[in-house]
């Protein structure tokens, strides 16, 4: 199973956090298809708005883009568009997503992608003093702290989040 080999195994994100010199606290739990934030949030024992999830979206020109958001809530992609001067914003294909990022969707992590893109990141996660994140694998995630969205992966924040 994916997660069982994930654990203890390195992954593009956890390497690019340790060559940034990023402490953060590994924890697996057991992925289920389509359970997204709710079913880590539940199998960790963590609150699903600090369990932050990686959206790989495009602009109207097709130019990727990643969104951080809280798992209980949902992007206003009007707001996101506004707030980043793009006319549009969708969510990509999971086939394009996964060409861009390099990784499974339902594993993608900020850290270590494929591609270089802007990293824009829901405001109110810095508010939180510990989050959750995707650590680079299905049923993977990193506790980190939420300054290090901006400090070390440079992310840009935004207020475009709708609640669930």
């Amino acid at each position: 199973m994916a997660n069982r080999e994930r654990r203890g195994s390195e992954t593009p994100a956890t390497q690019w956090l340790k060559r940034h010199g990023v402490t953060f606290t590994p924890h697996t739990y057991q992925y289920v298809d389509r359970g997204g934030t709710a079913e880590s949030s539940k199998q960790l024992g963590w609150p699903e708005h600090a369990v932050v999830k990686t959206l790989v979206m495009q602009n109207e020109k097709a130019e990727p883009l990643v969104v951080l958001m809280h798992g209980d809530c949902s992007v206003s992609t009007k707001a996101l568009a506004r707030a980043t001067g793009y006319k549009s914003i969708e969510p990509c294909s999971p086939v394009v997503a996964q060409r861009h990022s390099g990784y499974l969707v339902g594993g993608t992590s900020p850290f270590g992608l494929r591609k270089d893109m802007p990293i824009y990141l829901e405001a109110s996660i810095l508010e939180l003093e510990k989050i959750l994140i995707n650590g680079g694998g299905r049923g993977f995630l990193l506790e980190i702290t939420p300054q290090t969205l901006v400090d070390v992966l440079g992310g840009v924040t935004v207020n475009c989040a709708l609640a669930a």
